[in-house]
This record gives structure tokens, C-alpha cells and sequence, in this order.
């Protein structure tokens, strides 16, 4: 049936998990409604591991999850669906007293498995070779999330191996490392960054990483000051994945819902236009037509 020419489509589509999806996710439902009004979507965030588990127990019709689904995960009947791509970047504090020393050295992996994973670095002379005793207060995720999950994988290992004091969600640990100029965490970029302005969100400071390991930030590493410059270094494959990784939605088992395989389908398809905009890094041409596939 359509109305005024517009094929009619109701019901009702529940949404939970991963923050870094959250505002993405929002975006769409926004967006699709304005096309199908009689469809209603309620979404809330908890990260990825309330994500996945809320579509496994049917708790919901869709969970977001921002890492890898595991086999064990599969096997229960996890669908994933590919939809956009981000990243995870470390922050620190914008009044953190040896600033300059960071921004010019940049985050070398040996660096940062000496703070997260070893716990070997205790102070910011040790880990960037600044002046004084100052010690480095170390922030992590203290629920079961996918940021964590692939920042640990950076270092080649899992969220449980992380060091650092717990802090629930993407948007409380960006306000730990704002309210502590000795701090440093890591957040989605969604969290950083702000959608509007597309610059730095005040207070925080996002880590550049040293990725060939010289000790300095040469130009061609240097793509942090706007989001949009972070996400075109993501798309080229400059800024490395981990970090950088796809998002998924889940259901349990192949969609059957027709309104839910209707919104996973539109979000690979006109959806997709809105991704960059809200500040996510699209799929390839490619990827996308594998993901539509599945949900055929």
C-alpha cells in the first residue's frame, strides 16, 4: 500500500548498544522517519557488549557493536550487518603541562603498551621524555565496549589486558580526561569531536600517533585538526585500522522483521549519504553491495 505515492511502512524497531554507533544511529532513524513517519525507533546506548547481548536474548530487534563479532557469537545466531567505519584516538588534557613535548612526538605504540597494557610507564617523563616527576593518570573503559576492545587490539591484545581507572561509556571518559590535566584515555571520535563545528571539542586534545615509530610527527601524520581531515586519513588508509574499524548492526538471525530489513537496507543505500556528514567514514562501493547481499 502507498500513500501519495509513498510505499506505507509501520511498526516499531529497538535499538541498543555500542556509543560510537549511537549518534550515527540516531542520524538515520531521524532520517528514515521523515520518510516513513509511522515507523517508531527507540535507541539507547550502552556499548557494544549490551549491544550484542540485547539482540541475542531478542531484548531488541538490532544491536550496535563496534568491534569484531567472536565466533562464540556467531554461532548463538549474531547477524552482522557492516554499516559505516570510525576510529578510536587517545586524548589528553588541553592543559596538560607537557602539551607541546606530546603533539610534536606523537603516541608510539611501544609508548602506548608501556601505559595501557605494561603499566610501565608511570610518568609523563618516562613516556614522552618531558622534564619532572609528573604522573600520568591513566583512564580506560569500565564497561564491556568495543572501543576498548579494539585499543587493545592496536597493542595486540584485549579489553581485560587495558590498565587504567574504570569510567563507564564514551561520554563520561571524555569527561574524565577534560576534568584532569594529568589524564589520558581514548574515546571514539564522534566523543572529540564536535559534529557541528567539526573541530576539537574544548578541553581535550587528541594524541597524534607516531606511526612510523621515529619519534616525531612528520606532515603526512599530522591530519587531526578537523574531523574531516581524520576521516579522509581513515578512508585513504593513513591513520591504521585497529584503530580504525567497522561498525556493525546485529540481529539475531537473518532480519525476518520486514520494518527492520527495510531500515538496514535504506541505511546501505540513501542511508550512506548522511555518514560523512555526522562525522563516520563510508563503506566501499564493494562492502556495500556484500551487505546488501545478506539481507536479500
Amino acid at each position: 500500500m502507498s500513500v501519495n505515492g509513498q510505499e506505507r511502512v509501520k511498526g516499531n524497531i529497538s535499538i541498543s548498544g555500542a556509543f560510537a554507533l549511537y549518534p550515527m544511529a540516531v542520524r538515520w532513524a531521524e532520517e528514515f522517519r521523515k520518510i516513513y513517519p509511522e515507523v517508531r525507533i527507540d535507541i539507547s546506548a550502552g556499548g557494544a557488549g549490551k549491544g550484542i547481548t540485547d539482540a541475542l536474548t531478542n531484548m531488541v530487534d538490532i544491536g550496535m557493536v563496534s568491534r569484531e563479532i567472536y565466533p562464540e557469537e556467531l554461532k548463538r545466531g549474531a547477524y552482522p550487518v557492516a554499516v559505516t567505519k570510525d576510529a578510536v584516538v587517545a586524548v589528553i588534557n588541553v592543559s596538560n603541562p607537557v602539551i607541546g613535548e606530546i603533539m610534536s612526538k606523537g603516541l608510539r605504540r611501544e609508548t602506548g603498551n608501556s601505559i595501557w597494557i605494561t603499566g610501565m610507564y608511570k610518568t609523563w617523563s618516562q613516556a614522552f621524555g618531558s622534564k619532572g616527576p609528573m604522573p600520568i593518570h591513566v583512564y580506560t573503559r569500565s564497561d564491556a565496549c568495543g572501543a576498548a576492545e579494539v585499543w587493545a587490539k592496536y597493542y595486540g591484545k584485549k579489553q581485560e589486558d587495558l590498565l587504567g581507572s574504570g569510567v563507564y561509556g564514551d561520554p563520561g571518559l571524555a569527561l574524565a580526561v577534560k576534568k584532569d590535566p594529568l589524564g589520558i584515555g581514548y574515546n571514539n571520535i564522534g566523543y572529540v569531536y564536535d559534529s557541528k563545528t567539526k573541530k576539537q571539542i574544548s578541553g581535550l586534545r587528541v594524541v597524534p600517533l607516531d606511526i612510523n615509530g621515529d619519534g616525531k610527527i612528520t606532515p603526512d601524520e599530522n591530519f587531526y585538526d578537523s574531523m574531516d581531515q581524520l576521516i579522509n586519513a581513515i578512508a585513504e588508509g593513513k591513520f591504521p585500522s585497529p584503530p580504525a574499524r567497522e561498525l556493525y548492526l546485529v540481529t539475531n538471525g537473518k532480519p525476518q522483521k520486514e520494518v527492520v530489513k527495510k531500515f538496514l537496507l535504506w541505511i546501505l543505500t540513501e542511508g550512506q549519504k548522511f555518514v560523512n556528514e555526522a562525522g563516520y567514514i563510508s563503506l566501499s562501493k564493494e562492502s556495500i553491495s556484500k551487505e546488501v547481499k545478506k539481507l536479500q
